[in-house]
């Protein structure tokens, strides 16, 4: 792809080019031009007065660029800002959180306790974040994805679980006589997981499912074929783009931002994420 009079002139007089000015948002999938480096966002933060962003490529490796100038997002060039200041969910009262909570006004988030809640993978993680993360950080409880519970025994071994050190656990199509029920109950003979450990799961293939279909404007999720990949069948289905994965980080993204509130899942997740939530914070 070409791209008119684009070179190093343009990174120092940005005056030049009239670019779409676009905040940064986690999971933006971006090409730094100097570099070639192509990634997507997993942090920004602020250091020494600039933005920095961190991105990671398909083989997990990372990189950290300067915002601004010099970047592509979807093949066009862009300006890339710091994030956008966080606005109330839309049909969220302001006096609420997106998970419905009360939001507690003037205070910090607590420092993070040894309890956790894990979860699947990375898009579980966000979708959490995205609804609780506000009621989260009032009770200092840090979401950590697992990227798969195959070897999940010998996770919760290594964390060693207790009265003062729990876990909840959050688990894709946890359904009777299924492979993650199986591994499930033979997680919770660990020593210490009694009473400590609280596994709990939702019935769909992927946590794509749990928004609900009306929220993307159509009737029910389509029905991908035995033998291919879910997401890649979603995303075919969506005709949107879906051959690497920074397309279906992309797909997620989309998904991800019609997602406004706890209105906009299915009741299904919502009673297991605050049935971990309780277990967690309760006495």
């Amino acid at each position: 792809m070409a791209f008119d009079n684009w070179g190093p002139q343009d990174l120092t007089a940005p005056a030049k080019r009239q670019l779409p000015e676009v905040p940064v948002q986690r999971g933006m999938v971006l090409e730094d031009v100097q570099s070639g480096w192509v990634g997507e966002v997993t942090r920004v933060e602020k250091t020494g007065g600039m933005h920095i962003v961190s991105l990671e490529d398909r083989r997990g490796k990372t990189k950290s660029f300067q915002l601004g100038y010099g970047f592509l997002l979807e093949g066009q060039a862009i300006r890339l800002m710091p994030p956008a200041p966080r606005q109330p969910a839309s049909g969220v009262s302001p006096g609420r959180t997106a998970s419905g909570s009360v939001k507690v006004q003037g205070q910090r988030a607590q420092v993070a306790k040894a309890s956790r809640i894990w979860v699947e993978g990375k898009h579980d993680a966000e979708l959490v974040e995205k609804v609780w993360g506000d009621d989260l950080r009032v009770e200092g409880i840090v979401v950590e994805p697992l990227h798969g519970v195959d070897d999940l025994k010998s996770a919760i071994a290594a964390f060693r679980p207790g009265p003062d050190r729990r876990l909840g656990i959050l688990v894709d199509h946890l359904v009777a006589g299924s492979k993650e029920s199986r591994i499930a109950a033979e997680a919770m003979t660990v020593p210490g997981a009694a009473g400590n450990v609280l596994i709990v799961g939702h019935p769909y293939v992927d946590v794509w499912q749990a928004i609900r279909p009306k929220v993307l404007g159509i009737e029910q999720w389509p029905a991908v074929a035995r033998g291919t990949d879910w997401k890649t069948g979603i995303l075919t289905a969506f005709g949107w783009p879906h051959e690497t994965a920074e397309d279906i980080g992309l797909g997620w993204q989309r998904l991800l931002g019609a997602v406004r509130s706890y209105a906009d899942l299915e009741a299904s997740l919502l009673g297991r994420v605050e049935e971990v939530i309780d277990f967690l914070t309760v006495p």
